[in-house]
């Protein structure tokens, strides 16, 4: 059978009170109706069709081509936003899920587990139902003698017994597409919001005769909505929690989860050690026996077996195995960093290659440059990489020795095995096995600081 989606994510999400729309706040890093997809992609959708408002083409940017948009271009309720699917949608068979694109914690085996229930049943539609502890401002599932589905009743539209319901409409329903498409034309406005509600379907089917099915999902906090920032928060501990959780039965170390944040696109091996204030985001991969933190930001990098990043801050970066950085390391992009290297206290490594063994260990700046294996570079080095207007490379060959407080003023090469005198700045290119010294020659006047004494106090 055919399967269909449609993400409502018009919503204009005032209270938000954000320039940013609504769907598109991220949730670890990840936009919310991103989330939505993710997790659509366990039920091998046929087609998705996402209906937005305002901000449209913010959210083509996002999606890209992995979603159909329609534009919903005034908000007059989740009924109204549906039928603007009508025209891709109406006359196809088969199974069309509705999902809220501000619902970033519902997972994919809830959705696969709606689906299989609706097309179990042979319902015309099925909602995700779940007890609420407190079922303020939720739709009311409301159920006959026979505990089978007849309405849902809005919060404002419910009397006071409705109001005791706890079971509740979490947004989410699917729907035979046909069926759907036509019990919309049915649906009217005349409700206290004037809005034409998708709920309102259910009852329109029902009393055509059709049977009405739920799912109920047994974990109330999977199907928050997001509608403020406190929900946002709520939704970003959420998915946090149960993100750390799964690393951690797959045998990483997380010492402290309540302080540790790790993206949903991130592989961590097993034996890894985390500490806390660590944050890792993007595509980032860290290999086994790794140790991370504490307080270290990694974004898209990917990190070798036995490698410890302490206090440090690494992004787009190629890092090996059993390599040393911090604390207070600072790897920007497209740094790729040999195994067993070492890059120590306020380091900062920027498009750069480190060799295998070599080290820079304090101080320095290496940016540009191409630095080979078993090099070592001294406190203080500089590669001037910028003329202002031009970035340059600077490359330094295998078993060089640079001393401290060095600038390397780039382009230039430093032959193999050579040593750079401490406090030098190297302005032409290096032979091999050389020392290169290019410092002014030092000049002393005995006695003169008596004089510059003497001058002061006069």
């Amino acid at each position: 059978m055919s399967r269909y989606a449609i993400i409502l994510a018009a919503g204009q999400g005032t209270r938000m009170k954000s320039k940013l729309y609504k769907v598109l706040h991220p949730v670890l890093g990840r936009p919310m109706v991103q989330h939505v997809m993710e997790q659509l992609k366990a039920v091998q959708l046929n087609e998705m069709v996402t209906v937005v408002g305002h901000g449209a083409e913010k959210v083509a940017e996002h999606i890209g081509d992995q979603s159909k948009l329609v534009i919903q271009e005034e908000q007059l309720g989740t009924g109204h936003a549906v039928i603007q699917a009508e025209e891709l949608l109406k006359d196809k068979e088969g199974t069309t899920i509705v999902v809220c694109g501000d619902t970033p914690l519902i997972k994919g085996e809830t959705y696969q587990a709606l689906f299989e229930d609706h097309e179990k049943t042979g319902a015309k539609a099925t909602i995700l139902t779940a007890k609420a502890p407190n079922p303020t401002g939720y739709g009311r599932v409301i159920r006959n003698a026979e505990n089978e589905v007849e309405r849902i009743v809005e919060h404002k539209d419910a009397n006071e017994a409705e109001l005791l319901v706890e079971e509740i409409n979490t947004g989410t329903y699917c729907f035979d597409n046909k069926a759907l498409f036509s019990a919309l034309q049915q649906v009217s406005n005349d409700n206290a919001q004037g809005e034409y509600y998708l709920p309102d379907v259910i009852g329109i089917l029902r009393n055509k005769g059709e049977k009405i099915s739920a799912s109920v999902t047994g974990d109330f906090e999977e199907t928050l909505g997001v509608n403020d920032r406190v929900a946002l928060a709520q939704a970003e501990m959420t998915l946090k929690k149960r993100i750390n959780e799964q690393h951690m039965r797959n045998g990483v170390t997380i010492l402290d989860p309540t302080n540790t944040y790790i993206g949903p696109d991130v592989r961590i091996e097993q034996d890894v050690l985390i500490h806390p204030g660590t944050i890792i985001k993007g595509e980032s991969v860290i290999k086994t026996d790794a140790e991370i933190g504490p307080h270290t930001e990694i974004v898209d990098c990917s990190v070798g077996e036995a490698t410890v990043i302490r206090q440090s801050v690494a992004r787009n970066s190629q890092i090996g195995s059993r390599v040393q950085i911090g604390p207070f390391a600072h790897i920007r992009p497209e740094a790729n960093i040999g195994d067993e290297a070492k890059i120590g206290n306020f380091v900062e490594i920027k498009k750069a290659v480190i060799g295998d063994k070599s080290k820079v260990s304090h101080l320095s700046y290496i940016g540009d440059a191409d630095v080979g294996e078993n090099v070592n570079v001294g406190c203080g080095t500089i590669t001037v990489n910028y003329d202002g207007k031009n970035k340059y490379l600077t490359k330094i060959e295998d078993d060089s020795f640079i001393g401290c407080n060095s600038n390397l003023i780039a382009p230039v090469t430093v032959g193999k095995g050579s040593y750079v005198a401490a406090g030098s700045t190297i302005t032409k290119d290096v032979p091999g096995d050389s020392l290169s010294v290019a410092r002014a020659r030092q000049t002393n006047k005995e006695g003169y600081a008596s004089k510059i004494k003497n001058r002061k106090k006069d």
